[in-house]
């Protein structure tokens, strides 16, 4: 890859880090995580075992309307009680089965339907649990109104998500949810918690206009290893990064093809199919403008 000559002023970057196997490694004796999943209308069978962990590890469980057929027909339906304890189903419930509302009513689900069509069942997820946060969400009694007064609660920031089946099926579906990492997240400094899309073989977040430091590979290597044989941890080694919000010049290190003030846009240069160095743990990635930062996981297809 070209270097452009012009540079990023790396002092006037704000700096994040990043921890993303965090979300799918089991928590460590005495720690919890706090994020919550999402399970959109899409099939879960790629990584289920992935699915399975990203459920147990989260503090709130909600499908967007169709996402709880999906969670029946891989779990419920035969037997599994796996994906029971779901605490919301949202959306305007076009696409909820007969079968599947009447399973979840039993599990004292709450299901709330949002006629809204100025919003997508996605968005609608993300909006009641900014709005409800998770404390209250696990609290509140099943049968509570939408408009429950909160004025009681104690303020929280609102929770990280994972949204799960975000890139599978149709483009244009997922399309609209990478439109959604980018406008539900407008904030420079994350303030209303970082959004996740994970699709059978990848993780897929945000990078805001600054300094991002991503640990690809945790200092807890034997869980990793006992977990997969030996295996390099959590992700693989393709990753890939994506202009959303126009133009921008990435410098990054730690990847096979490392640049420095490259410029990316639709229509231009984007930077796909690039390598995380097997001695990498941590990439850092500089960006002027939002681009998408997207990393394989371990295992999935298309890896070597």
């Amino acid at each position: 890859m070209d270097s452009c000559n012009v540079s990023v002023d790396v002092e006037q970057l704000a700096t994040f880090e990043w921890r993303p196997a965090d979300l799918i490694r089991p928590p460590a004796k005495g720690q919890t995580h706090d994020f919550a999943l999402i399970v959109l209308n899409q099939p879960l069978q790629s990584n289920l075992s992935v699915i399975r962990q990203l459920w147990n590890n989260a503090s709130i469980r909600v499908a967007a309307d169709g996402g709880a057929n999906r969670l029946y027909d891989a779990a419920g339906k035969v037997g599994d009680a796996s994906f029971d304890d779901l605490h919301l189903i949202i959306g305007d419930l076009d696409s909820l089965t007969p079968t599947t509302q009447a399973y979840y009513e039993a599990k004292k689900t709450t299901i709330l339907r949002d006629p809204d069509q100025e919003s997508t069942d996605f968005g609608k997820c993300v909006t009641y649990i900014r709005r409800h946060h998770h404390h209250q969400l696990q609290r509140r009694p099943h049968n509570h109104s939408d408009h429950a007064d909160d004025a009681d609660s104690v303020p929280e920031p609102p929770p990280d998500m994972v949204a799960v089946g975000g890139l599978g099926g149709r483009v244009d579906q997922g399309l609209s949810q990478l439109h959604h990492l980018y406008l539900f997240q407008t904030d420079p400094s994350y303030a209303d918690g970082r959004l996740y899309l994970f699709s059978g073989e990848s993780l897929t977040f945000l990078l805001k206009p600054g300094r991002h430091l991503i640990r690809v590979k945790g200092e807890e290597e034997e869980w990793e290893r006992g977990q997969r044989g030996g295996g390099a941890g959590v992700f693989g080694k393709y990753v890939g990064m994506l202009p959303v919000g126009g133009t921008s010049r990435i410098t990054t290190k730690g990847l096979e093809w490392d640049v420095t003030d490259w410029e990316t846009r639709f229509g231009g240069r984007v930077s796909t199919s690039n390598h995380v160095l097997p001695e990498t743990r941590v990439v850092e990635v500089r960006t002027t403008e939002e681009v998408l930062f997207t990393i394989a996981l371990a295992g999935g297809e298309g890896q070597e």
